[in-house]
């Protein structure tokens, strides 16, 4: 029986990993190889690795948890979880075994939903992105279009007005109302009098099509969709959620089943409105959930 098994390597799942390790915690890290931030092709706001590739910062982390013996790596999904933190947990793999553990860290990370627009899961991650934080430094002075709702165009206007150039709002499926385009319009942007149609890769940049128009910018930002658990883990244990529909934890990334913890995208305190996409506060869940575990063990 493992001391705990880590599902998810996310910059959570491998920062746990690493964790359990230094302290010789016997640890199984699965690896489903399917990742939120898969097609980006850079990272950005980590220190000391901004701007580096994902895949290489999970092919480094990997190399570097190799070297304690007291965790292992398998490339497998987890299936299914029963059982108690008294008893243990039993973990079905993709592959048709079990394993078991005493503690279970859930960094399965959250999938997002995008809005109903043709060529927009193409670009997603390399020219149509939703954190301001992680790529709108790369669009400095450039013009942009924001795809999605006014209330939260509104936001990323607020985020993105000081750093972007000209920016373009786009409606998904109907237009704005009059109220919502004088709002928007009333903080110093072109707002598209028709709903976005499609979008596709245009040398540098993005062409953006509507019924009687197109433009054509460097970046999109999505203000529209949503995520959701990428794994079924959190309703089929029945953990206390929130109401931004990630798991609830507290400062130690325990949930409301002892012996589960969570960390990543997937989770975030009640104090918080919701989980911030950032890789460097997914490794640090990840260290204070593996933390959480030894504390528990001990």
């Amino acid at each position: 029986m493992y001391d705990a098994i880590v599902i998810g390597a996310g910059p959570a799942g491998l920062q746990a990993a690493l964790t359990l390790g230094r302290m010789h915690r016997s640890t199984l890290l699965l690896d489903s190889g399917e990742y939120r931030n898969g097609t980006v092709l850079h990272m950005h706001n980590m220190v000391g690795e901004d701007g580096a590739p994902p895949a290489e910062f999970r092919a480094t982390a990997r190399v570097e948890i190799a070297a304690y013996a007291d965790v292992e790596i398998r490339d497998l999904g987890a299936e299914s979880i029963v059982g108690t933190d008294v008893d243990g947990f039993q973990v079905a793999l993709s592959d048709g075994s079990t394993v078991d553990a005493h503690r279970v860290i859930l960094a399965t990370g959250v999938a997002d939903d995008l809005p109903p627009v043709a060529g927009l899961q193409d670009l997603w991650g390399t020219r149509a992105f939703m954190c301001p934080f992680c790529d709108g430094h790369e669009h400095a002075d450039k013009p942009i279009g924001i795809v999605g709702a006014a209330p939260r165009a509104e936001h990323l206007i607020g985020l993105l007005g000081r750093i972007v150039g000209d920016i373009t709002v786009f409606p998904v499926e109907e237009a704005f109302s009059d109220e919502d385009t004088q709002a928007l319009e009333a903080k110093g942007v072109h707002v598209s009098s028709a709903p976005v149609v499609s979008v596709e890769k245009e040398a540098d940049g993005v062409r953006i099509r509507t019924d009687d128009d197109e433009r054509v910018v460097a970046g999109i930002f999505v203000a529209a969709g949503s995520m959701r658990q990428r794994a079924p883990f959190a309703a089929d244990l029945g953990v206390a959620m929130l109401e931004s529909g990630s798991i609830e934890i507290d400062d130690f990334g325990r949930t409301s089943i002892p012996g589960i913890f969570a960390a990543g995208d997937l989770a975030h305190r009640a104090s918080l409105p919701g989980p911030m996409a950032s890789v460097l506060l997914a490794a640090a869940a990840g260290q204070l959930a593996a933390v959480g575990i030894i504390q528990s063990l001990a």
